[in-house]
């Protein structure tokens, strides 16, 4: 849960000016590696270019009925999440497109949340995690 108040992020915005960045919407799917450098070369890129990355969507299985597959697929979305904060993208959306296991899903997904909100970076789940 974030201790920072509205009306911070209100005086924030309101202290702003406009930007000649064009906010676009990544899918990790399309990023060749979650490497620093690689994502080093990326940010600066997006921004010769225009661009200020903005939210990433990241495709989830939790498919296989085993906990270490979870796990697994956990600490995949996690490395997205540590990308996410270093493009300073501003939310992570993760589709979940199916799931085999909810309760420890559910729980995987709740502590990427928690890390996420840590590192600055909004969570947000899409689909369902029902059985």
């Amino acid at each position: 849960m974030s201790t920072l108040d509205t009306s911070s992020v209100e005086a924030a915005v309101a202290a702003g000016r406009p930007t000649d960045f064009t906010p676009v919407a990544l899918d990790a799917s399309n990023l060749d590696s979650t490497a620093p450098a690689h994502l080093r070369d990326l940010k600066a890129g997006l921004a010769d270019e225009g661009y200020l990355p903005a939210e990433l969507t990241v495709e989830a299985q939790f498919c296989e009925d085993d906990p270490f597959a979870v796990q697994a697929e956990s600490d995949r979305l996690r490395e997205y999440v540590r990308a996410a904060a270093f493009l300073g993208v501003g939310r992570v959306i993760v589709d979940v497109a199916d799931c085999c296991r909810p309760e420890e899903t559910a729980s995987a997904l709740a502590a990427l949340d928690e890390r996420a909100h840590r590192e600055g970076v909004a969570f947000e789940v899409r689909g369902s995690i029902d059985a």
